[in-house]
């Protein structure tokens, strides 16, 4: 039988990433993540509803969360679950909770403090080099057999 564990998600950091580094330099933060489900109950009243992820981020991504993904900013993420187990010290009791593991992240809305694209500023996933997207509204060319004879009907 097939396996998937993947996740999506689209929601506003909660705070300021803290980037650390593991002994053998490694990159690791932890964000927080609050999303919003907006709905309508059956009679008619609004309700909203948030709940909070947090999502780990390992290597290049680590250090661009860090870098850009400020409290309050919308961003994509898309990773995998994962349970995280430890015994309580205080108790001795067992405890787990459910994280994710982010493995690729986009930066949604506009850059802070300057013009906005429209769209995600810089996406990656895994250890790759993040780069800003560029986008053109400009049509490619379209070379033509024969200049003596126009084409009016292509609308550009």
């Amino acid at each position: 039988m097939a396996n998937v564990n993947k996740v999506i998600l689209i929601g506003n950091v909660t705070r300021d990433p803290e980037v650390k580094f593991t002994p053998k330099g490694s990159a690791v933060t932890d964000v927080g993540l609050a999303i919003n489900r907006n709905y309508t109950l059956d009679n008619g009243e609004k309700r909203e509803e948030t709940i909070f992820v947090d999502v780990e981020l390992w290597g290049r991504l680590a250090e661009i969360a860090g870098e850009y993904a400020k409290k309050g900013r919308p961003i994509y993420i898309e990773g995998r679950l994962r349970m995280d187990t430890w015994e309580d010290k205080a108790s001795g009791q067992k405890r787990s909770r459910m994280k994710v593991v982010g493995e690729n992240l986009q930066l949604l809305g506009g850059r802070p403090g300057g013009a906005s694209s429209g769209g995600g500023d810089y996406e990656g996933g895994g250890q790759s080099e993040q780069r800003p997207q560029q986008r053109s509204s400009r049509p490619a060319a379209h070379p033509q057999a024969s200049s003596a004879e126009p084409d009016d009907d292509i609308p550009f």
